[in-house]
């Protein structure tokens, strides 16, 4: 099944998406976008130690 945005959904129920949706995808994004780049390093790290 496949992940849909709040906008997406909000979109197919003719809803308006509003500046406080936005406000609150932003706040569950922003920590995603911080801990993305050690989540691939440690990913990186773990593969490479497994490998030797």
């Amino acid at each position: 099944m496949k992940k849909q945005s709040r906008k997406s959904i909000r979109k197919q129920k003719n809803e308006r998406y509003t500046f406080w949706d936005f406000i609150l995808d932003l706040l569950f994004w922003i920590p995603e976008l911080l801990f993305w780049p050690f989540r691939i390093l440690l990913r990186l790290v773990k593969h490479l130690w497994d490998y030797f």
